[in-house]
């Protein structure tokens, strides 16, 4: 597991108050189906997501095809800090 999916397990169970312990959160668990979370409860992700990676999630990136699962939020992160790191060689 990478450190990026093993902190937004955290932050699921943490900040966001999943009743499931981190370890049992399988990759591919659906936030809404299994985890059960709710409007709010994606946005309060977004938020924490955006600060604890120093990321910004766009508002077209912030969509179910990103907020499914640890898995693809996780690709999603990924994508975001790279972009920061281009970003940044090329200044």
């Amino acid at each position: 597991m990478t450190n990026i999916e093993s902190t937004i397990k955290h932050i699921l169970v943490d900040d966001l108050f999943i009743n499931v312990p981190p370890s049992e959160i399988g990759l591919d668990d659906n936030f809404r189906d299994i985890l059960g979370l709710d409007s709010l409860g994606f946005t309060e992700l977004r938020t924490q997501c955006e600060y604890v990676f120093g990321i910004t999630i766009s508002d077209e990136d912030f969509v179910p095809e990103h907020f499914s699962s640890v898995r693809t939020l996780t690709q999603l992160v990924s994508l975001r800090q790279a972009a920061l790191s281009g970003e940044a060689s090329a200044k």
